[in-house]
């Protein structure tokens, strides 16, 4: 198993709350942490019939077996157990009693906000992300790492993107889709979430959105809901707080995985992305989604942001930090072009809070300073 940095945040939350709920995407690597970290635990999967048939029928001598505490994988498939949890968990009150692991954040989280408020310490895993994964395993090619992405599988096992992403994608339409949505044409779901796959890095427009797919807004936004709650996409909001009223109100929406997006686009090879259109959005994706892991791994919301005006002028990442406002830039290039910071000079010039030092992050080597602001290559 590759080291997690959400291992240190799991355990600070085991000495504070009797249940910890580990939710994420399929494959993101819950049920193998949980397993790591608490293996002197029974562990149990609802996934499988027999057990969920027990925890469905009598739930109290379900969770009777489990004098020491337990890992129960996959619980949004029993949500009712959770009652049953709460009375248990208040009569023991010993922290870490119970972890928890469920790929569907809106089934467990609906059940947990209403059995379990104050007595569950929650965790979002992520696939890998770039830290965790280090130089040596992503190696020295951006267009490589960009195909790829952060699943777990991918580095465990010997197995291509190109067998693996289609079969997960695959997977996923027929298990969680059907659970969550009553989708009729799958055809035409799996190319609505392709058109989200092209507008990753874009302002959010249901209605065109929808009309490219041949289905309505009203749809378009509840089969985005469900992208949503698998942890498959995000949706970034603008901050406008301090900046006056000329600015756009729109989210922009996200991949939570570069590789599974570059994959749903079609990309298979690194000289085909080399010059794909698609290059800079996918580069600006896995950027915005390091920061996402990074906060989920230390137990944190993701609170990130973007600025825009209404003349177009953007900063790609916006977020606070106890010093101030930090603005990010983000750009493919593998060398810095003296134009990249006029977007971000400007924000600062307008923002009425205190700034840090205006960061761009880009797709080159070596960290510098440049017109003020700090530059990053895209390993450091």
């Amino acid at each position: 198993m590759i080291p997690r940095h959400a291992s240190t945040t799991l355990q600070r939350l085991a000495n504070g709350f009797p249940v910890l709920a580990i939710t994420g995407p399929r494959q993101s690597g819950k049920t193998t942490l949980a397993r790591a970290l608490f293996g002197h635990k029974p562990y149990v999967s609802l996934e499988n019939p027999d057990e969920r048939e027990f925890a469905l029928t009598d739930p109290k001598r379900f969770l009777a077996r489990f004098t020491e505490g337990a890992v129960l994988d996959e619980v949004q498939r029993c949500p009712a157990l959770l009652s049953w949890l709460q009375t248990l968990v208040d009569e023991r009150q010993r922290m870490g009693d119970f972890v928890l692991t469920g790929s569907a954040q809106f089934d467990l989280m609906a059940g947990i906000t209403q059995s379990l408020a104050g007595r569950v310490g929650r965790l979002e895993l992520l696939p890998l992300s770039g830290a965790e994964l280090g130089n040596e395993r992503l190696g020295v090619n951006l267009d490589s790492v960009l195909l790829k992405g952060g699943y777990p599988t991918l580095y465990d096992r010997d197995v291509t993107p190109e067998d693996w992403f289609p079969n997960y994608v695959s997977t996923y339409l027929e298990r969680d889709v059907r659970q969550l949505l009553a989708v009729r044409d799958l055809t035409q779901f799996q190319r609505f979430v392709r058109m989200c796959a092209a507008r990753s890095g874009q302002l959010l427009n249901l209605a065109a959105l929808g009309v490219d797919c041949g289905v309505s807004a009203v749809t378009a936004r509840q089969w985005l809901s469900v992208l949503e709650t698998s942890y498959l996409v995000m949706q970034l909001q603008p901050y406008h707080t301090n900046f006056g009223k000329r600015l756009t109100k729109t989210p922009k929406l996200y991949f939570l995985d570069v590789g599974l997006m570059a994959w749903l686009l079609g990309l298979r090879d690194v000289n085909t992305l080399a010059t794909h259109a698609a290059r800079g959005a996918l580069f600006e994706t896995w950027v915005v989604s390091e920061l996402v892991k990074q906060r989920f791994n230390a137990g944190q919301r993701a609170e990130l942001f973007f600025w825009r005006d209404n003349t177009g002028h953007e900063v790609d990442v916006v977020y606070d930090t106890p010093q101030g406002l930090q603005g990010i830039e983000i750009k493919s290039g593998s060398t810095f072009a003296s134009d990249w910071p006029k977007a971000i000079n400007k924000w600062s010039s307008l923002a009425t809070d205190p700034v840090c030092t205006p960061r761009i992050v880009f797709g080159g080597e070596g960290a510098y300073s440049r017109q003020g602001c700090d530059v990053q290559g895209w390993q450091a």
